[in-house]
């Protein structure tokens, strides 16, 4: 029984493979759905690489025109407001440190932390 169905398994994972292999062979081969252009036999114009030409009647622009929504002036800016905030979120985090005061835990003596044994009065009341 566990044989047939291991077989029956093997036989319907080799029917799977063979129908994908069919289908990306058709349908996927990653080409342009126009076809592919000829080789240039002349310099491309200097803006080429700006406009997506895949063979259509309607080429598109690569980088959809967003370049020229900002100025550089506005980028120094925005830049500069972007270093400063996490330049200001460092020297709070470097004053706000106090493991790099303390590097250690103090330590706690009984006794009124040996307060007699370091030299303090034996006398004196416990403040």
């Amino acid at each position: 029984m566990a044989g047939r169905m291991i077989a029956g398994q093997a036989v319907g994972l080799l029917r799977a493979r063979a129908a994908a292999a069919g289908s990306l062979r058709t349908r996927s081969g990653m080409g342009l759905s126009v076809g592919t252009l000829p080789p240039p036999d002349k310099p491309l114009p200097v803006q080429d690489e700006l406009i997506w030409d895949d063979g259509s009647a309607y080429p598109e622009p690569v980088l959809d025109r967003v370049g020229p929504m900002v100025g550089k002036y506005e980028a120094l800016v925005w830049l500069c407001g972007g270093l400063s905030f996490f330049g200001l979120v460092g020297l709070l985090a470097v004053w706000n440190d106090k493991a790099s005061k303390i590097p250690f835990t103090p330590r706690e003596y009984p006794f009124d932390n040996l307060r007699v044994e370091l030299g303090g009065d034996p006398n004196a009341s416990k403040v």
